[in-house]
């Protein structure tokens, strides 16, 4: 198993500071952090005498070894089989905005950069973008000059990555805006070329933006028609 992917752990949120430990055990310093509800029933929760839990979403970019390891490490010292424990998995990664970028996300692990996608007949990317908090518009402002459409924001904040903060003058440890946008895979380079120029690293917006490959849509018939020739 081999390439680069977007991990999502999802657990209750008074489990969120265990899991960043053995993330940081193992070596995963670049992470973000943000928080939802769980949207279990409530005759499920009533027969358990539950209440309905806030959640925690922790998103890191690992490699396929690195995920072999964590897996097992999940299993054997989180216990994350036993339910209620949380859930962890893993999307491929088909490509990062640059080589800045790439040297961050990946915070100096040795990981080679190889072919830029295994899916190859997708037909759209989800691109995510990391920016400071406050400078949402000026990321879009740059991606709708490259024919993006909307995205979705969430508010999320940083735990580390001092090794990046030091190399590549990135802070991950404040609080950050994370925009999601689906796009046709053909318009991908352009936005995220565009994204990178005018909110990139050398900007107050400090984005870094990569993608990932979606497999199926639903409604996105006016974002195709938009966009035909």
């Amino acid at each position: 198993m081999s390439g680069l992917y977007m991990m999502a752990t999802i657990s209750d949120r008074n489990q969120a500071r265990r899991f960043l430990d053995f993330y940081r055990e193992y070596g995963l310093s670049v992470t973000l952090l943000t928080y939802g509800r769980g949207t279990a029933a409530s005759e499920i929760l009533d027969a358990f005498g539950l209440e309905a839990a806030e959640k925690a979403v922790i998103f890191s970019v690992v490699t396929g070894e690195e995920w072999k390891r964590l897996k097992t490490g999940l299993e054997r010292q989180i216990k994350i089989d036993i339910p209620g424990s949380g859930i962890a998995f893993i999307v491929p990664v088909s490509s990062i905005g640059g080589k800045k970028q790439f040297e961050f996300l990946t915070d100096g692990r040795g990981f080679v950069k190889g072919e830029e996608s295994t899916l190859k007949d997708t037909k759209y990317e989800l691109l995510v973008v990391i920016a400071n908090q406050g400078y949402t518009e000026l990321v879009m402002d740059a991606a709708r000059a490259a024919h993006a459409p909307g995205g979705t924001v969430i508010h999320a904040k940083g735990t580390g990555a001092e090794k990046a903060e030091k190399f590549f003058g990135v802070s991950l440890a404040k609080e950050k805006e994370v925009i999601f946008m689906v796009t046709r895979k053909e318009g991908k380079n352009a936005i995220m070329t565009s994204i990178m120029e005018k909110a990139g690293l050398e900007t107050k917006a400090r984005a870094i933006v990569f993608s990932l490959p979606v497999t199926e849509t639903a409604g996105m018939r006016l974002i195709e028609e938009d966009q035909e020739p």
